[in-house]
């Protein structure tokens, strides 16, 4: 099981095409209703919080040259990297606390303006192992800015969870994601009892304190040891949903917030996983008709396939099985990026003709599978994550009835997207927090939203829902008709135009300002 929100996927897929791709967590009621309506538990502020004691704010991180981790290779001489200590329970400010790992690279010109946080998605994504590598999108930005990011908690070198071995994720690939048969849907539930099961048992503390929340706190105790008065931030896909949460604790601290890929912060579980359904059919419908095809009859053969698949998995070279959630998931990965699309014609044609290996090999991609076998962790963070924020917990009888409108989204997304509802979160061990995040930010400095008409897992109608919560005066929205998950680097001279200015100038664009697709 996976949800496709996360940006980190996309940082991939450069790799990926050279040798031959997230929400934010999802909100909702018990109910398993389309519905956003606002849950009344209690959502911590910052004028509720309790005062940091001097052992945090007064921390002085020992930034040295970063080193070589098992998952990647040291950065360079540009990079340090340290270790800020939070607090395990924000509730708790001078009880138990853990480490995050950051990594910055010192502005390189002069009139420093101060930090630029960043934070790539998932949610899950690791800032110490992404930041190096888009670097040069943000050259730019480096001259004034020091560029900084982080490994949030339960995230890579923060205390990070990981809840399957490898052997363990390989097989959890064979569990059918959409069950036909009572046998098959018990083991579906199953595998998500397991993959909890396995989460408590590596962090199970720390499983109670990985939230949103949580993060965005912990934002606002590194902006106060970086030494910057107010949050300079960039946050992608999920990273969105965060910086409006941050935006909704500490409105007076906010300086120049970028949000690219923006989440839409009304929608509850189900109501994400429909947009989810409709972002991804739209994008598969213009790729399609971008190769000459009728998007119907399309995206019917696709649907088609993936059945086949199901009840008969194909061979590939390296002699795994092709199952349909791989098949599935090496569809999904190149329609993150418009450039990984021909990439998508060669895997369906292969596949036709019975061979899965290239949908296999762009599975991988998204999974983060090496060819020794080895899984990357965003995909269990992202889980252990949003299973914290989501307070909805679907049964399978509730997500069966929501199928067919699935279904009718999507027949291709759809149904993947439905039955997850049900085992995303399944026997979860902590409850979930909320039922869509409290955005809301009045007095706030003007946050940049983008959005791009072609995104498959941010939907570009999340940046008119963002600016219409965070309120009037403070959510500034710049559209891109482009493709892709995600705008700034991706193409668009208008686009990055706008968001140097803002971010270097504090030039705040007209809302409602569109860039076309070629401009």
């Amino acid at each position: 099981m996976a949800r496709f929100v996360r940006w980190a996927a996309v940082t991939a897929a450069a790799a990926l095409l050279a040798a031959g791709c997230s929400g934010g967590s999802s909100k909702g009621g018990a109910s398993g209703g389309d519905g956003g309506e606002r849950s009344g538990g209690a959502r911590p502020t910052a004028t509720g919080a309790k005062a940091l004691p001097s052992t945090l704010t007064s921390q002085r991180p020992g930034w040295e040259r970063c080193k070589a981790t098992a998952d990647s290779s040291a950065p360079g001489r540009d990079w340090q990297c340290a270790t800020l200590k939070v607090p395990l329970d924000w509730s708790r400010p001078d009880g138990e606390t853990i480490d995050l790992a950051l990594i910055r690279s010192r502005a390189r010109g002069g009139e420093r303006i101060g930090s630029l946080l960043f934070n790539f998605g998932g949610p899950g994504a690791s800032g110490v192992a992404g930041l190096p590598g888009y670097a040069a999108t943000v050259s730019l930005l480096r001259e004034r800015y020091d560029l900084v990011s982080w490994d949030p908690r339960g995230v890579g070198a923060s205390e990070g969870v990981r809840c399957r071995s490898d052997k363990q994720t390989q097989a959890a690939e064979a569990v059918d994601p959409t069950p036909d048969t009572p046998a098959e849907e018990q083991a579906f539930l199953r595998d998500a009892t397991d993959f909890a099961r396995g989460c408590e048992k590596d962090k199970g503390k720390l499983l109670a304190h990985v939230s949103t929340t949580d993060t965005a706190r912990d934002m606002d105790l590194m902006r106060q040891v970086l030494g910057d008065d107010k949050l300079h931030y960039f946050g992608i896909s999920y990273g969105t949903e965060l910086g409006g949460v941050y935006a909704h604790l500490f409105p007076e601290q906010v300086g120049r917030l970028v949000l690219d890929a923006v989440v839409d912060p009304g929608a509850d579980m189900v109501a994400h996983r429909k947009n989810q359904a409709r972002g991804f059919q739209r994008a598969l419908d213009n790729y399609l008709t971008s190769t000459g095809q009728d998007p119907g009859r399309g995206t019917r053969k696709i649907a088609d396939l993936l059945d086949r698949i199901d009840r008969d998995p194909l061979d590939t070279y390296s002699g795994r099985k092709l199952t349909q959630l791989l098949a599935f998931t090496g569809i999904v990965w190149p329609l993150y990026r418009q450039d990984s699309w021909p990439s998508l014609t060669s895997a369906l044609d292969t596949a036709e003709r019975g061979d899965g290996s290239e949908l296999l090999a762009l599975a991988d991609g998204y999974n983060e599978r090496d060819s020794s076998g080895h899984y990357g962790m965003v995909p269990q963070s992202q889980r252990v994550i949003s299973c914290l924020d989501d307070k909805q917990r679907p049964t399978l009888a509730q997500a069966k009835k929501l199928l067919p409108e699935f279904e009718r989204i999507s027949p291709v997304f759809g149904p993947f997207l439905g039955w997850d509802a049900a085992g995303w979160c399944h026997d979860w061990p902590v409850p979930g927090q909320y039922e869509t995040p409290e955005v809301s930010a009045p007095g706030a400095a003007p946050v940049l939203l983008i959005g791009n008409t072609g995104d498959p897992a941010t939907p570009y109608e999340g940046a008119r829902r963002m600016a219409d919560e965070l309120g009037e005066g403070v959510g500034v929205e710049l559209t891109w008709k482009g493709e892709g998950h995600g705008a700034y680097g991706n193409g668009s001279d208008c686009v990055d135009a706008t968001v140097n200015a803002y971010l270097l100038k504090g030039t705040v664009p007209k809302d409602g300002k569109v860039c076309a697709a070629r401009e």
